[in-house]
């Protein structure tokens, strides 16, 4: 004898109960079947919808009952020939007719009680089971029907009934010993208790029925056919990445549906674990995948989690004070108080103290709660021995489970650290001795983030999942997403990272993907985004709440730079090529990284300095191994040594500079490289990343522009003044000319004082010949005093910009 239970999915409507039909009759060849079914998808709710209305004197109850009506008489229609239709009908009907008899009752006396609304509850599975018998038999000639109700009896407790298990089990043997059907159907979710009232075995509880009857008659198995592929390693629905999880202990499925793994109700694991009967999940839909078996065999597997689940909708009471320490008896008048109002404690958690205690109950309990505690202890709280109970709502509770967590070390520390580094809150902390099971109560909020983020330490390979927000499309921002798309095989291969694109926007749109958007398509997707707000846009990224979140300042916008806190405080990690925020005022500079580590989000700015180039990397490793900066002498302007490298005997000034912004190397006002504004901000940001103090307007700036330039209101009109003032850049050139120089715009620190200006360098100077776009800094510290340390390379360009970026992006994959 086998065992199958068809859920409200897999019998929702007609064509799914001929898919029901095909599988029962290919397995029917092999043993006899009872095939247990719950109430068509949906039905339940509808019922208990039309319940409450018609005990509030609302008569919608009458449509609602007209829409269950149609429900069952459209599956008659399709299952059954014309000719066997009438019966069918006509008995459904009886049965339509005496729930609306029940509803009228409720309608005329206004109210439910629990006695009628269980016999109200039980008809979506009592008229289900009837019309899928008769469907069965166009295909199976003996399937036959018993009415569960029958056999299965319980105490009065109205809701969520006590199964008799010794009455159940003597009266299903009873029938199943002269029975000779090959398929036998029968409702699920319902019993009757021992004086005939009807009953039912709670929310889910056509999984129990189906166990029930598994265990009375020794089945071979018993098997769970739904609408997903087995139990999974997390639900599919929060974590794209779950996977069915291929074999299970009895232990490791009652924890794990306890904890809200749907697929399975969690009393059905006892009466198969007691009689040692094999539990499949099966999928409806995809009948021959695997599925997840479940057994008290010992599973081979190098990961000792199975799965992490959760519940949602958790209140967290404390109770605290001095009247708990050393007091016996104190948990029993806690319980007790709970246990009158019927309130189920889900989650308990003590500190060895014994100064407070933490439980965790349904939200839908919690002001029953609180009011029965505060009275049960109403004279210790009078006296100020233990304060009111503290009432912490919208929590919820994730769990990892695995039969071999206690065999490994380390497997808490590896769940806290994964959670904090995405600043996931903890409130409350429980693990079982047996060390099944580790729980930790969380802000609803971070629940998609908790659980991908723990899904992703334990079961992918330890492939980090890195989701970026991309603000700044241009030169550089395309370059970056260019070679994104290129390194994304490179970086989930080589590096366990997986990076996506989840937020581009312009100064005109943005887009949004909370899958990642199809590089390929950015573009396309942007051009069509809805208009661009940086507000929205910082709602959006926080909303998303997503694990390992970057956002992506790929513009030279002070507005933008100003967001970086809102940002950092979402632990939001932040990447920037924009100087401003670094070089603001010193107290916003501070805050920045202040908040970048209380909220562990990395905020990262190599490319403020030299582009590509591992300047402020370098910098940060000399000081954090000791070493102490005293004097830097820097270029830092590729556009500005691309300008004064090209600039000649011959060649405009006015001629290069134009040149520069057609190669990307200027901004698109050339003022701010010109003005040496561009050049100060990166050595003021050098000077304060070796721990100096220092403001912008520290600074001395010589600049080399003529007073005409400096005063230009507009673009164009500073360009005409590069004409107008061609003989003074000449005559510039002809100086350094004839000393056999060069001209180069040199940024310095030394002594606390800093500069920025046009320097004529000999020929011996290492400056003398950096060429093209390239940037050059020496530091000279305690550890490098007579030869200074010196980095060297392209300090321009989109492509190595880009490259800067990307490179700050992997760094904070690979903390």
């Amino acid at each position: 004898m086998k065992i199958l239970k068809f859920g409200g999915t897999s019998v929702a409507n007609a064509q799914n109960i001929s898919r029901v039909r095909d599988i029962v009759g290919a397995k029917r060849h092999d043993e006899s079947l009872v095939v247990v079914v719950s109430a068509l998808s949906g039905v339940t709710d509808l019922l208990l919808r039309a319940a409450e209305a018609a005990a509030s004197k609302d008569a919608s109850y009458k449509e609602l009952l007209t829409d269950i009506e149609t429900r069952h008489f459209d599956a008659i229609r399709e299952l059954v020939p014309v000719a066997g239709q009438s019966a069918l009908l006509s008995h459904t009907k009886r049965g339509l007719n005496q729930l609306e008899t029940l509803l009228d009752g409720c309608f005329l006396l206004g109210e439910l009680s629990g006695r009628t609304s269980d016999a109200i509850a039980g008809f979506g599975e009592v008229l289900s089971s009837y019309i899928i018998a008769e469907a069965f038999r166009e295909t199976i000639a003996d399937a036959a029907y018993l009415d569960s109700r029958e056999v299965i009896k319980t105490d009065n407790r109205f809701g969520k009934a006590t199964v008799d298990f010794a009455l159940t089990d003597g009266l299903i043997r009873d029938y199943f010993r002269s029975a000779s059907a090959s398929v036998t159907v029968v409702p699920g979710f319902v019993a009757t208790s021992r004086d005939g009232h009807a009953t039912t075995l709670g929310r889910g509880g056509s999984d129990y029925t189906a166990a029930i009857f598994a265990a009375a008659l020794d089945a071979s198995a018993l098997e769970i056919w739904t609408d997903v592929s087995g139990m999974f390693t997390a639900h599919p629905k929060w974590v794209k990445q779950a996977r069915p999880i291929a074999s299970i202990s009895y232990q490791e499925a009652m924890e794990l549906s306890h904890f809200g793994a749907k697929v399975l109700y969690p009393p059905t694991i006892q009466p198969a674990l007691s009689k040692q009967i094999p539990i499949w999940i099966k999928n409806t839909f995809a009948p021959e995948e695997p599925g997840t078996y479940i057994s008290n065999d010992a599973t081979l597997s190098t990961n000792p989690i199975k799965g992490i689940s959760h519940i949602s909708g958790i209140t967290l009471l404390t109770v605290e004070g001095s009247a708990l320490i050393g007091v016996a008896g104190f948990s029993k008048r806690l319980f007790e108080a709970l246990s009158s109002r019927n309130i189920s404690v889900i989650f308990i958690t003590q500190a060895s103290s014994e100064h407070s205690i933490c439980i965790g109950i349904q939200e839908a309990d919690a002001e029953k709660a609180r009011t029965s505690i505060d009275e049960a202890f109403e004279i210790e709280i009078a006296q100020k021995r233990i304060e009111p109970v503290i009432v912490e709502s919208g929590l919820c509770i994730v769990a990892l489970v695995g039969e071999r967590m206690r065999n490994h070390q380390g497997i808490s520390g590896r769940m806290f650290s994964a959670l904090g580094k995405n600043n996931v809150n903890i409130r409350a902390i429980a693990q079982g001795a047996s060390e099944r099971n580790i729980s930790v109560v969380i802000n609803e909020a971070d629940v998609k983030k908790a659980l991908n983020t723990l899904h992703e330490k334990f079961f992918e390979d330890n492939i980090r999942q890195l989701n970026l927000f991309v603000m700044g499309v241009g030169n550089v921002g395309e370059k970056f997403i260019e070679q994104i798309a290129q390194q994304r095989k490179f970086l989930k291969d080589q590096l366990k990272l997986n990076v996506r694109v989840i937020a581009v926007s312009n100064s005109r749109t943005m887009h949004f993907d909370e899958d990642g958007i199809v590089l390929k398509d950015w573009k396309e997707l942007l051009a069509n985004g809805e208009k661009a707000d940086r507000a929205a846009f910082i709602r959006k990224v926080k909303a998303l709440n997503l694990r390992n979140s970057i956002f992506v300042d790929i513009t030279a916008d002070e507005g933008v730079s100003t967001t970086y806190a809102d940002y950092l405080e979402d632990n939001v990690a932040v990447v920037t090529c924009n100087k401003i925020a670094c070089a603001s005022a010193y107290e916003n500079y501070s805050h920045l990284k202040q908040l970048a580590r209380k909220y562990n989000a990395p905020f990262l700015f190599e490319t403020n300095v030299g582009a590509g180039l591992p300047i402020i990397d370098t910098l940060k490793h000399l000081i954090v191994s000791g070493d102490k900066v005293h004097r830097i002498q820097a270029v830092l302007s590729g556009s500005l040594n691309f300008i004064f490298n090209n600039f000649k005997e011959g060649v405009s000034f006015h001629d290069v500079v134009v040149e520069a912004g057609v190669q990307g190397f200027t901004e698109p006002d050339p003022r701010i490289d010109l003005s040496g504004m561009d050049v100060a901000r990166k050595i003021l940001i050098l000077i304060r990343e070796s721990g100096y103090r220092m403001e912008l307007d520290e600074i001395q700036n010589q600049t080399f522009l003529p007073d005409l330039s400096l005063r230009a209101g507009t673009v164009p009109e500073f360009f005409e003044t590069l004409k107008t003032e061609a003989g003074h850049f000449d005559e510039l050139y002809r100086d350094a000319a004839s000393k056999g120089c060069r001209l180069k715009y040199v940024a310095q620190f030394e002594n606390g004082k800093a500069s920025v200006g046009l320097q004529l360098i000999p020929a011996d100077h290492p400056f003398y010949n950096l060429e093209g776009k390239d940037n050059i800094v020496l530091f000279y510290t305690d550890r490098y005093v007579d030869q200074p340390l010196l980095i060297k390379g392209a300090g321009a360009g989109a492509a190595v910009t880009a490259s800067g970026i990307f490179a700050d992006v992997i760094r904070i994959g690979n903390v």
